[in-house]
């Protein structure tokens, strides 16, 4: 397949070993109950050593009998650590409030089998997009959005974990809002409703720490950036005026290809079923990053 024939969201790209492993939301018909997502049930990857030609689609996860999550598999992104693969995904059902679980594997081809019966997320919380970053101590966390639909102005929180990412071992810490982007466009519905998506968080080779995230602006479904004051995740944090994409695509993240080169990817557009990922060049400038 080429990258344009590749229908996914929330694209995520794991440079391994010599082959890039791409996993994404499927996206499924919109007429089907739960809208263009609900009705697809698992995650694969796509395989490729040049980021143009890709394998067929692997199916990585499906939900088996007795796994709690019936819908809305969402925004799924895997991470090597301590030797294995962490899957963070999330998921919703019927009584439950959505939450970030966390997968393990093996091999980036899976299967991926969840480390725990239930989200890591708080469960009275609605919690999406989890991902993961490990601090200058050590110490890994979740990154995730406390969503809007909850709280109306959503929230993007950091929590630590246990170093086998199997539970929270201290309480969620606000680092932004969705409203402390200037250009922030209400998602509208009734009240002040201000989306926050995506994270992914990425430190510069001047010791800066950024996090890329996605939000509703002037051009739509965009891609900004928040920083922190202190190049950890216990700073102050603040979001850039200028958005790194615009033009209706976003929920994005950053690698490095086997060449050295910075590549930034993305859906686009943001239009049920059209979505499709989009690899840019990028490249740090004084003070972030630019397309």
């Amino acid at each position: 397949m080429k990258l344009a024939d590749i229908n996914i969201r929330d694209p995520f790209i794991l440079p391994f070993e010599g082959k890039y492993y791409m996993y994404g939301t499927r996206v499924g018909n919109p007429a089907a109950e739960g809208g263009a997502w609900g009705d697809q049930k698992g995650f694969d990857v796509y395989i490729s050593a040049d980021l143009d030609e890709w394998s067929a689609p692997v199916c990585v996860f499906s939900a088996g009998e007795g796994f709690w999550g019936t819908r809305d598999f969402w925004a799924p992104e895997v991470h090597l650590w301590k030797g294995k693969f962490y899957m963070f995904a999330s998921f919703m059902a019927e009584g439950a409030c959505r939450g970030t679980h966390i997968l393990v594997a093996e091999r980036p081809e899976g299967p991926f089998v969840p480390t725990r019966p239930e989200p890591i997320t708080p469960a009275d919380w609605e919690c999406l997009d989890g991902t993961f970053y490990v601090d200058a101590a050590g110490v890994p966390h979740i990154v995730f959005c406390h969503e809007w639909l909850q709280i109306k102005d959503g929230t993007v929180c950091a929590m630590p974990l246990s170093e086998d990412l199997c539970a929270a071992v201290g309480e969620p810490r606000m680092l932004w809002k969705g409203s402390d982007y200037r250009g922030a466009k209400n998602a509208g519905v009734a009240g002040a409703t201000f989306v926050t998506d995506g994270p992914f968080l990425f430190k510069t080779q001047a010791g800066e720490l950024l996090s890329i995230w996605s939000s509703f602006g002037a051009e739509g479904y965009e891609e900004l950036i928040a920083r922190s004051d202190n190049g950890e995740l216990d700073g102050n944090w603040s979001v850039d005026e200028k958005p790194l994409a615009g033009g209706n695509g976003g929920h994005g993240m950053i690698f490095r290809t086997f060449a050295g080169e910075l590549k930034f990817v993305m859906h686009r557009p943001n239009t049920s079923t059209k979505e499709r990922p989009c690899i840019l060049p990028l490249r740090e400038i004084p003070g972030g990053l630019a397309l």
